[in-house]
């Protein structure tokens, strides 16, 4: 590589050493490399109307993600032509009042900048309480605009620490991107609100300077010739670690030999994934940015014809990111992304360097099996034109030796007690994906026949026979599983059995089947589906309803054995068919008589409004002296809301004096709560 793509770089436009290791080394601030994130391909430079910045090191940039749109509700949203999501057409709805002091209201029309960003609709992007912080930012002149024309603006904002914020677009139609952690997690923030209301706000002549300074910058870079810029570059890493790791592995990438490369390069990939304990969530972005930069430079060696070695240090890479990945808080996907964009690599080279197909077969095999990971999940895919007919046979080979040593599971057996789970899984994935290249139907029941421990492994395989107009062969293998978990029958399976009897005009057989399952383990699908079957016919609705709330109205009557119910809550059973059927006398009597859960007590209550208010408003003054008892500010505002619906059904039965009666009493009761009786104030 030499120096003269690394001078392009720095004529290119990097704001951060424009701004910080010329102007005092306040560039240093930023922490971790600014790059696209791996596997989110819909995202990149081509977003930008200008070139991205260079990764520099010591000038680091973190890992963006794009705004959601959807936290907008007020605004229609459109992709533009670089592919970024943009707001338009604020619907205009009266906004809060300004809290602010008038310097941050925008668009005035006394400055150059005022009409930039419209700001209705910044505020109706961030929302009240993230704009009132921004404008906050913006009086406090927290923003330095570093660059700015008619489609970006790019700024420095001083909160915790310097962040890096772009806005693309103008007036109503502008999107952002921001390093600041908050960015990542909720989207569009105070910082872009602030870098916005500053780049409105720009006078005539702080416009000028901020459009110009680049330009300036790389007019003055271009008088300091070659050895110039060497000084000043060397100058600068002398003073940054980062900086210096980067020009290092870039000489050893244009200069060295492959031992020479490889050992360097194996080095900063040991460094970069070195975790050094447990690697917090607050930090995980930066340790990724890190790796992102050594891949780059791993990823560039397969330009330079050195795939061959990019396989070998992609290996070193693997084994220590899959001890890595434990060490981390990888909530937000970030390690993953990074090991998914070294995969990515990989097959590059592999395309490249063409390895030997039986030798690459058995390493990607190892990987997809042995691995805690499943980052080469379908590598016999994903590699299938790598490997050739070779590979895929020697890769097939593999995999049904390895599937003989797996045990059969024995029907009932239960997964969690199968030690080979793991393995067993990813295999059935290997060899179904060859049997599915073939088309072999019969082939992949045999292997799903290795492993029928539930009823829904019957359902897979009746599934299978029956997508592929086999009707016959789907019934054989969905009545064995009916047989085989008859005692704890899954409802799935016995809908797929009753659907397909009716299928094949077997209707007697169907509602016999789901009337045995009803009264073995009822439940409310099952009494829907027997219903549905009846049609438009009333009279036989009727009479579904009646033998089914007949046979849970006797369960409820036998003495619950010691060992537990065969089935959950019969009471609630019988409560929620007579509250559907609208016979709400009934399910009142089962819950003075067996009792049911809170939940489903507030579901009748509500049910019962209109025909037995009675009843609910004892349920609501219940609930209310419950969350009185448990206090907490969030259990006063749900006994204030339960109050409020007393106080609506009151006044519509005309029980507004015993209302009142009832709201003195509960204050004198609880006058001592000043947190409830404030809420009680407006009432």
């Amino acid at each position: 590589m030499g120096l003269a793509p690394i001078m392009g770089g720095f004529a290119a436009g990097s704001f951060g050493l424009a701004a910080g290791g010329l102007a005092g080394g306040a560039g240093q601030a930023f922490e971790g490399h600014y790059s696209r994130l791996p596997g989110r391909p819909e995202w990149g430079a081509a977003d930008l109307p200008e070139p991205s910045p260079p990764r520099l090191a010591g000038l680091r940039w973190p890992t963006w993600r794009r705004v959601d749109p959807g936290s907008s509700p007020s605004a229609t949203w459109q992709k533009n032509l670089t592919g970024s999501v943009v707001a338009t057409d604020v619907d205009g709805r009266d906004l809060p009042p300004m809290t602010k002091k008038s310097k941050s209201s925008g668009n005035s029309g006394e400055t150059a900048g005022s009409d930039r960003f419209d700001v209705a609709a910044l505020r109706d992007m961030a929302g009240e309480k993230v704009f009132a912080r921004g404008a906050d930012y913006h009086d406090d002149e927290r923003v330095e605009i570093v660059t700015i024309d008619r489609t970006r603006a790019l700024a420095r904002v001083i909160g915790s620490e310097a962040y890096r914020c772009e806005l693309v677009g103008m007036g109503t139609k502008f999107s952002g991107e921001c390093s600041c952690p908050a960015f990542s997690d909720w989207g569009f923030c105070k910082h872009l609100v602030a870098t916005a209301l500053t780049a409105n706000s720009l006078g005539s002549g702080a416009l000028e300077q901020a459009s110009s300074r680049f330009a300036k910058i790389r007019e003055y870079l271009r008088t300091k010739g070659v050895e110039g810029l060497v000084k000043m570059v060397v100058g600068l890493a002398e003073r940054d670690s980062s900086l210096l790791k980067e020009l290092e592995l870039s000489t050893v990438a244009a200069t060295a030999d492959d031992p020479t490369l490889l050992a360097q390069f194996k080095m900063a990939i040991t460094e970069a994934t070195r975790t050094n304990g447990y690697v917090e969530y607050p930090k995980v972005r930066g340790w990724v940015q890190g790796i992102e930069s050594v891949l780059d430079r791993i990823a560039a060696l397969i330009e330079s014809g050195r795939a061959a070695l990019v396989l070998k240090l992609l290996e070193h890479f693997f084994a220590r990111m899959d001890q890595a990945l434990q060490n981390i808080d990888d909530s937000d996907g970030g390690g993953a992304d990074v090991y998914a964009k070294a995969c990515e690599i990989h097959r590059a080279a592999c395309r490249q360097a063409k390895p030997d197909p039986i030798a690459l077969a058995r390493s990607l095999f190892a990987r997809e099996v042995d691995s805690e990971w499943e980052f080469f999940h379908g590598a016999s895919e994903a590699y299938k034109d790598i490997l050739g007919e070779t590979g895929l046979a020697e890769y097939r080979e593999l995999a049904n030796e390895a599937w003989k040593k797996i045990r059969p599971l024995r029907t009932g057996a239960r997964r969690v007690e199968d030690d080979q789970s793991s393995e067993r899984f990813v295999l059935e994935a290997i060899l179904e994906s060859f049997a599915e290249r073939e088309g072999d139907v019969h082939g992949i029941i045999a292997i799903r026949a290795r492993a029928l421990s539930t009823a829904y492994d019957y359902l897979g395989i009746a599934q299978l026979c029956l997508d592929h107009a086999r009707e016959p062969e789907a019934l054989k293998w969905a009545e064995e599983g009916l047989w085989q978990f008859e005692d704890h029958p899954d409802e799935r399976l016995v809908f797929f059995v009753s659907d397909l009897y009716r299928r094949i005009g077997r209707e007697q057989d169907a509602e016999k089947l789901l009337w045995r399952t009803f009264e073995r383990v009822p439940s409310l699908q099952l009494y829907e589906r027997l219903k549905s079957a009846a049609g438009t016919d009333r009279i036989l609705a009727d009479a579904v309803r009646d033998r089914a709330l007949a046979w849970l109205r006797a369960e409820l009557g036998k003495p619950l054995p010691r060992a537990g119910m065969r089935w959950s809550s019969p009471p609630e059973l019988f409560i929620r068919l007579a509250m559907a059927e609208g016979q709400l006398a009934d399910a009142w009597i089962a819950v003075e008589k067996h009792g049911c859960s809170d939940v489903l007590l507030g579901e009748l209550a509500e049910a019962c409004e209109h025909s037995h208010p009675a009843k609910a408003l004892k349920v609501y003054a219940d609930r209310v002296e419950r969350m009185l008892r448990l206090g907490g500010q969030g259990n006063y505002e749900y006994a204030y809301k339960l109050i409020e619906r007393m106080r609506r059904l009151r006044q519509a039965i005309g029980e507004t004096k015993q209302h009142l009666a009832y709201l003195y009493d509960l204050m004198n009761r609880h006058k001592a709560k000043r947190n409830f009786m404030k809420l009680l104030d407006r009432t």
